[in-house]
């Protein structure tokens, strides 16, 4: 997936099955969920953000169900403007160059990094 640029770092998105790379820079795990089936070796996660992904309430009624996808976009908006671990998160990627945000979904455009990306591209 593409780049993005911020004042200090260089953001990435990749699933969290898919090998870790040097590239990668700092990895944060954004599912409130641990991946199913992959050991902490080799997910090799520096950071779990679990409080910045969707609750579990919208979680369970996206369902990864594409057709709910501009609502969910918008209900996950909400929930991260009202989010007091988004300062934190932010805070944490300022510090670094390169950081990758993980998620484990098989949609790599449905699911909520893309949203989290592009809500910290606007807000950060």
């Amino acid at each position: 997936m593409p780049a993005t640029h911020r004042a200090r770092a260089t953001l990435h998105l990749k699933r969290v099955y898919e090998p870790a790379a040097a590239g990668d820079g700092f990895r944060i795990l954004t599912d409130r969920l641990w991946p199913r089936g992959l050991s902490k070796e080799k997910a090799r996660v520096d950071l779990w953000a679990k409080e910045v992904a969707p609750s579990t309430e919208l979680r369970k009624w996206f369902n990864h169900d594409v057709a709910l996808w501009p609502e969910f976009v918008k209900r996950y908006h909400t929930e991260l403007k009202n989010n007091p671990a988004l300062g934190d998160l932010t805070a944490e990627l300022g510090k670094h160059k390169t950081v990758t945000l993980l998620f484990g979904a098989k949609d790599e455009e449905h699911n909520q990094a893309v949203v989290l990306l592009e809500y910290i591209k606007r807000h950060a």
